[in-house]
């Protein structure tokens, strides 16, 4: 088996890790740019995304940084039954050797189709092998190529403490995967993998960021590589599937908002299960419940940017979010009796909790009322989304005129105004079996065989977190 047939194999399988804001994107040399590549020293990353396996991720500072996805080996002696690459599965299966994943690497990278790599693996005989290969991967891209770009790597759930350290010291950021909301659904579906083991790889990786400088490095430093580097600079972050097993939302934002105090992650990725395989465990799935993928995505903005707690915004009367409109909305409208609020006097924080203003023109409407006071043509200026935000607010005391105060009536409203729609699957040409996953999509199944289907407004809030 060649290097390109084994590059179609292994990119096409690691499609299913969402620890990139998109993948399997093609974009085109007159698409919009990538920017400049994380270490790359070159001009415009223009670059193709024909190729196998080229995904993108965004910079801290916003650029996107295209990078090549793949995994090592699918071969796996794990049978999770949610896997398209358990053991009982039967599908063509292959290995790139750490000298392939290199050099493959860096032919990308000086044709400069990509600026980093993101390296996951099937479970080949045992954690600890797989683990000792993804790090000779990495060591020798760091110090035999010297490549000094973004490397994201996947922990493998059960590896040793001592290689997870190994790993941490050569990348940049590092996922260990929760993969199920729960240890009952881990259990039944993942038999080979538990809790503990995997949460033990986060508290290592977190360790190792919080005591970054203090702990001798367990990786040998050569005299071609500058010594030094950081442990997991970008931090790391985990992932879980949505929709194979019965949890409901409250339970998964809960399980988020711990999951952040305590390893202080950067971010948890929400995969939207596909359906690659039955089993009956698992439940019966026809289209991604990708629209439910993208409301978790807008819940955890919430938690992380915006004050809110898992306990607010779900509970046992409203257990799951409402596909057809953000988190934010629907928790404003169970509690309208915190609003209007006056804009020219409320704080900060309550700002954050008004619909159709963000945190960046929560920010300028600060600064702006320290010179005056504002009113509804000053808000759209700074931004807010006025068809939101005007149920919600006063300006100098008074309503926006023709808005309404009935709670059902205001549903309506905002519904009415909301960028999703329903469609018919038949608009697309997809018949179920062509349905393609692709991260941070916003598609969700209903009875007639139709689909939600956020406009563009939507999609930009689901990256920018602009609520």
């Amino acid at each position: 088996m060649n290097i390109q047939q084994k590059l179609s194999i292994l990119a096409d399988s690691a499609k299913y890790d969402a620890a990139c804001t998109s993948s399997g994107v093609t974009r085109n040399r007159n698409g919009s740019g990538t920017g400049n590549g994380a270490g790359s020293g070159t001009g415009n990353g223009a670059g193709s995304t024909l190729a196998s396996g080229i995904c993108h991720s965004f910079s801290s500072d916003g650029r996107c940084i295209s990078l090549l996805k793949i995994l090592m080996t699918n071969i796996c002696c794990f049978d999770c039954k949610y896997c398209v690459n358990r053991s009982s599965n039967d599908v063509e299966r292959a290995f790139f050797t750490p000298m392939e994943i290199a050099e493959l690497t860096m032919n990308f990278y000086r044709r400069n189709y990509i600026e980093g790599l993101f390296l996951s693996s099937a479970v080949l005989k045992n954690p600890d092998y797989t683990m000792e290969l993804m790090v000779e991967t990495i060591r020798m891209l760091r110090f035999d190529y010297r490549f000094a770009g973004y490397i994201h790597a996947k922990s493998i759930p059960g590896a040793d403490p001592g290689l997870v350290r190994q790993l941490g010291e050569l990348t940049d950021r590092m996922s260990a995967n929760i993969e199920l909301p729960s240890k009952e659904s881990l259990a039944k579906l993942a038999p080979q993998k538990n809790y503990p083991s995997i949460l033990s790889s986060m508290a290592v990786i977190q360790n190792g960021i919080q005591n970054r400088g203090q702990l001798p490095s367990p990786v040998p430093v050569r005299s071609n590589v500058s010594s030094g580097r950081s442990f997991v600079p970008a931090g790391q972050s985990t992932q879980m599937v949505i929709g194979a097993t019965p949890e409901n939302d409250r339970h998964i934002m809960t399980l988020a908002e711990d999951l952040y105090r305590s390893f202080h992650l950067k971010r948890i990725f929400y995969s939207a299960y596909i359906p690659v395989t039955s089993h009956p465990d698992l439940l019966p799935v026809t289209v991604p419940p990708l629209l439910r993928e993208h409301r978790l995505y807008q819940a955890d903005w919430l938690l992380r940017f915006y004050g809110f707690t898992a306990r607010e915004l779900l509970d046992d009367s409203h257990p799951d979010l409402d596909i057809r409109m953000d988190p934010k909305c629907d928790w404003a409208l169970r509690h309208l009796d915190r609003f209007p609020v006056e804009i020219n006097t409320v704080p900060y924080e309550v700002l954050l909790r008004i619909p159709g203003i963000g945190v960046r023109s929560a920010q300028k409407i600060v600064r702006s009322r320290r010179e005056g006071l504002l009113d509804f043509e000053h808000l759209r200026k700074l931004g807010v989304v006025m068809k939101r935000a005007v149920f919600f607010i006063t300006c100098k005391g008074r309503k926006s005129p023709g808005t309404v105060e009935n709670a059902e009536l205001l549903r309506s409203c905002l519904l009415k105004e909301s960028d999703t729609r329903l469609v018919s699957l038949s608009t697309f040409g997809h018949s179920q079996g062509e349905m393609k996953p692709r991260q941070l999509s916003m598609f969700e199944s209903s009875p007639e065989n139709t689909i939600w289907l956020p406009g563009r407004e939507d999609r930009q809030k689901c990256l920018t977190g602009e609520m």
